[in-house]
């Protein structure tokens, strides 16, 4: 069973800006009914600020609660604060989302680009993403529409370092499969470019910003929570803190947990130990 925040069941079950803008400057989309989620996004804009949102949601729980914080983070900004705004940022305004539902917050974030793209100019779009090509945005996964830019961007911004996470986290790959090849390609790429130039003090800090906003606040969960102590070359030291630390599951929190975490979003080669 999957675990949501109370900000993700308040926006499910009272939901902001549900609606349709009758004049709306931009209308954006995102999703497909045939893949069990769709959104369509309204914006009224005034001198560059969005002054309204609504959206309009075809599916789960998660991809309402979404909609709904993201026309709560755009109303008041101007189109370049808006175009700024990712999708972990709408899964963190929400306190997460389940893995298996970032696809969800991805549709925001697609629907909320769709109505910018198509309130201005092609020329005046500027993606944020400078290192974009035509090449990089073709379709990968046909069944649900996820390009390769997508995919990029689940594994630099989100942390995906494979096929399931790239899965949860946009939705490919799930139907008939044939992509997954192309998916593992890429996976191969970027995942292999992006550890071989983390320095030694890189590394640190990315074991260090996984610990805080990946590992810790789920052991936060239960009472619990871990405190980086050191990193030599693989072998990351830590202390397990409140219930964590007299748990007699420790070890296997320890393997299961905090060593699968930092391998799959760092080095598959680290090692967690405790402190002697």
């Amino acid at each position: 069973m999957w675990e949501y925040s109370d900000k993700v069941k308040d926006h499910f079950k009272n939901p902001r800006n549900v609606g349709e803008i009758k004049d709306a400057d931009a209308i954006g989309q995102a999703g497909a009914l045939s893949c069990g989620d769709k959104l369509k996004l309204y914006l009224k804009i005034e001198d560059n600020i969005i002054k309204d949102a609504k959206f309009q949601t075809f599916g789960c729980g998660s991809a309402v609660a979404a909609s709904s914080i993201l026309t709560e983070m755009i109303i008041g900004k101007t189109i370049e604060e808006a175009k700024k705004i990712t999708n972990k940022q709408i899964a963190d305004e929400l306190d997460g989302l389940p893995p298996e539902k970032m696809h969800c917050s991805v549709m925001g974030r697609e629907a909320l680009e769709d109505a910018l793209k198509n309130y201005l100019n092609d020329e005046d779009w500027s993606e944020l993403d400078e290192e974009e090509t035509e090449e990089e945005s073709k379709i990968i996964c046909h069944c649900f529409g996820v390009n390769e830019k997508q995919i990029i961007d689940a594994i630099k911004i989100n942390g995906a370092k494979n096929l399931e996470d790239v899965s949860k986290l946009t939705g490919a790959a799930m139907a008939c499969g044939r992509c997954k090849d192309a998916i593992e390609a890429i996976i191969h790429t970027y995942v292999k470019e992006e550890n071989k130039v983390l320095n030694p003090i890189q590394k640190i800090i990315k074991i260090n910003n996984v610990i805080e906003t990946v590992i810790s606040p789920e052991l936060q969960k239960d009472f619990g929570d871990i405190e980086l102590i050191d990193v030599k070359d693989n072998i990351v030291i830590v202390q397990l803190k409140g219930h964590c630390s007299s748990c007699s599951n420790a070890k296997l929190t320890l393997k299961n947990f905090v060593e699968r975490k930092l391998k799959e979003l760092v080095d598959d080669e680290i090692t967690v130990t405790t402190e002697e």
